[in-house]
């Protein structure tokens, strides 16, 4: 068994690597159309996704759309930046090619059974596979049309989002909760898609189970989680070396 510590940069990394090698992602670029919907983690998954297919070229410091900052720090009442002009849009992958420019709004009502949407989430509640997205647009922004494309014509959705958003209760619940009338502040919504984890990426990466079984830091460490895994000596060495890589990760900046 071996034990590794990840910061949230580098299980960002993580995630990002797994992705690019799930199946479901690899046959929605070859044989329909992927979106990447803007977030941090989603920048780094589309950077790695775009290297696989030779096509780089993503500015990952403004990949998002609504961020979390600390509370001293700007931000318009729908959670974004005030100055969004180096936004560079969604990810949209057809046939193999980036129709750069795109977004999830420009897409939504093309997409179909086969395609394929990332996008990632606020909070995790691991114990149940359950994500959920903080809503700051009065319209539910992406999610919104994410949703029409997903319940309406079965389009797939998976949900990048790192263990430092673990929470503990039922995500149903709490939305409900939250979106009663009276409360303040953002709004929460459950996404109905498949979670994907670390835990998820080296599970896919190396055959190895891994568990979490501690987590913050100081110094640097705040957000990081410890990962137990286990499996075969060749699955231990590819996860050794997996981390090698992805530990020097450094953190996210704007």
């Amino acid at each position: 068994m071996g034990q590794f510590i990840i910061t949230p940069a580098a299980g960002k990394r993580l995630i990002a690597k797994g992705l690019a090698a799930h199946p479901c992602v690899r046959y929605a670029i070859s044989n329909g159309t992927l979106v990447i919907v803007a977030g941090t983690t989603n920048g780094y998954v589309a950077q790695e996704i775009l290297s696989q297919i030779g096509q780089e070229g993503l500015e990952r410091r403004r990949f998002f759309r609504g961020v979390v900052l600390p509370p001293s720090a700007q931000r318009t009442k729908e959670g974004r930046l005030p100055d969004q002009t180096d936004f560079p849009g969604d990810v949209v992958i057809t046939g193999g090619r980036w129709l750069k420019g795109k977004t999830i709004f420009d897409m939504a009502g093309q997409l179909k059974e086969g395609d394929l949407i990332l996008k990632g989430a606020n909070a995790l509640d691991l114990a149940r596979g359950q994500a959920a997205v903080l809503i700051g647009h009065p319209q539910a922004g992406t999610t919104g049309v994410i949703l029409q494309a997903v319940a309406g014509r079965r389009v797939k959705l998976i949900v990048p989002v790192g263990l430092e958003k673990r929470i503990h209760g039922d995500l149903h619940e709490l939305t409900l909760r939250l979106n009663g009338p009276g409360w303040q502040g953002p709004r929460l919504l459950a996404l109905p898609g498949e979670v994907f984890t670390e835990i998820d990426a080296i599970r896919i990466l190396t055959g190895a189970s891994a568990s979490l079984f501690a987590a913050g830091g100081v110094g640097g460490a705040e957000g990081c989680v410890w990962l137990a895994v286990e499996g075969s000596k060749e699955q231990l060495d590819a996860t050794q070396s997996l981390m090698d890589e992805v530990c020097l990760e450094p953190a996210f900046s704007l």
